[in-house]
Order: C-alpha cells, then sequence, then structure tokens
C-alpha cells in the first residue's frame, strides 16, 4: 500500500468514527427537562435593556435559550397541572435565572401565577405517539370558540380571586433543589461546601431530604420571597451549580 492510499484510508477512518461518535451523543442526550421560574415578556423591561429581543404578548410564543430554534417544548403548570406544547420560535436574552420567557398569553393559557410564576419546561422528542396526541390536542383545540377570550374561567369574582392569590403568595414555600444522591456523604459534602464557599449563605435554609426513592436531595428554603430566592440561585450558580430545579410545597 502506497503513502497516498495509506493517507486516504487514516482520513476515511477518521470521518467515519467522528461522525458515529457525533451521532451517538446526539441520539443519547436526555430530553431537556426543568422546573422553575418563567420569565413574562414585558416591554418595559425590554426598553431597559433587561432582556433582548422582541416578542408578541398577544400571540402564543416562547424563548429559550438553551434549546435550538425549531425544538418542540412541552409547558407545564405545576400547580395546576395545565400543559400546552409549543415551537420555540423566538431567541431572546434573558436573566439566567429564569428558564424560558413565555408571553402574556402563555402565561394566561397555563393559569401562571404572576406573582410566583412557576414553570416545567420539557423538550420533546418527535415521534409517532407524540404525532398522534398532538393532532388529538390540535382537534380538540379546534373546538374551543375563535373568540373566546383565554381568561374567561378568571372573571367570575375576581376581587375574591385576588385576595386568595396574595394570600398564596406570603404562605407558599418555595424551595430551590441543589442536588440528589444516593448517599448520604456526598450530600453532607455538597452541604459543607456551600457552606464554605458562599460565607453569607444562611445554614439554617440548608436541608438534606431522603426520598422514598432512596435519593437523598440537597435543598434550600423555604422562600417567601422571589427576590429572596433569586439571590440565594445566582450565589449558587456562581460556585458553579448550573441545573437547579425549583419546585413549591413538597
Amino acid at each position: 500500500m502506497d503513502l497516498k492510499m495509506k493517507f486516504n484510508l487514516i482520513i476515511l477512518i477518521y470521518l467515519f468514527t467522528s461522525c458515529t461518535t457525533n451521532y451517538t451523543k446526539i441520539d443519547n442526550r436526555k430530553p431537556y427537562n426543568a422546573k422553575g421560574f418563567a420569565y413574562i415578556f414585558n416591554q418595559a423591561d425590554r426598553d431597559k435593556n433587561i432582556i433582548k429581543g422582541k416578542m408578541n404578548n398577544d400571540l402564543l410564543e416562547i424563548s429559550h435559550s438553551q434549546l435550538k430554534y425549531g425544538a418542540t417544548i412541552k409547558l407545564i403548570n405545576p400547580k395546576t397541572k395545565d400543559t400546552i406544547v409549543l415551537k420555540n420560535t423566538k431567541k431572546i436574552k434573558y436573566p439566567e435565572f429564569y428558564k424560558i420567557v413565555i408571553s402574556d398569553a402563555v402565561a394566561n393559557k397555563l393559569n401562571i401565577d404572576r406573582g410566583i410564576p412557576l414553570i416545567e419546561v420539557l423538550e420533546i422528542r418527535k415521534n409517532k405517539s407524540f404525532v398522534a396526541k398532538k393532532a388529538k390536542i390540535f382537534q380538540e383545540e379546534k373546538k374551543i370558540p375563535a373568540n373566546a377570550p383565554v381568561t374567561s374561567v378568571k372573571i367570575d369574582n375576581i376581587s375574591k380571586k385576588k385576595s386568595l392569590k396574595k394570600k398564596e403568595e406570603l404562605t407558599a414555600k418555595i424551595h430551590i433543589l441543589i442536588g440528589s444522591f444516593y448517599s448520604e456523604d456526598s450530600a453532607i459534602f455538597l452541604k459543607e461546601r456551600i457552606i464554605k464557599e458562599i460565607t453569607d449563605f444562611d445554614k439554617k435554609k440548608l436541608k438534606i431530604k431522603k426520598k422514598r426513592s432512596k435519593e437523598i436531595e440537597v435543598i434550600s428554603g423555604p422562600y417567601k420571597s422571589v427576590n429572596l430566592l433569586k439571590n440565594d440561585y445566582i450565589k449558587l450558580k456562581n460556585i458553579g451549580f448550573e441545573e437547579m430545579d425549583i419546585f413549591i410545597n413538597e
């Protein structure tokens, strides 16, 4: 075998193995799933450069920075279990504390609590069962009158609803899920690391919780103020914690 043939063979092997590796990596990637706060788009924040990008609040629009353009995303309100499936069709730069940007129309559709805008974001991989389910949802959605207001359910006795929501904001127990382990020693190590590296972190908020699934969670909370939660969330991100979930009343 001459030198030229050897060189061509090496190139072919490299290309084949590179393509195989990339394919396997993409194929094995777990669908994105996270719980946290939704950023409800408003023009005032855009004018202040808190967020960068446009969104029509009258349309069902979403923007997720980590998922590709056109990705199919299922949004769930963890409190009411309302759901909606939409495509990621907007590119908006927003604070990392939030899991996703949604339009006002999406917030209404999901009955999102504006004081505590909790949301679950789930990337949907297309398959036959999903396509069939989506088609069924579409047929059901068509039965809803085009002129029916999204918030019509909330109009009745609105003053009472407002007072109940205010009370809920004061009593809701919100936590940050920092990490899950199968070893209690690992959970204790993580808790001690946070206390050591974030000297002004409230130690009383850090807890180790055992789940029925034998998992051991390190959580922080409860928080009764979104701003206090946000401050601690950012502190944790600054020392390297990335995929933290936020949950309520669990």
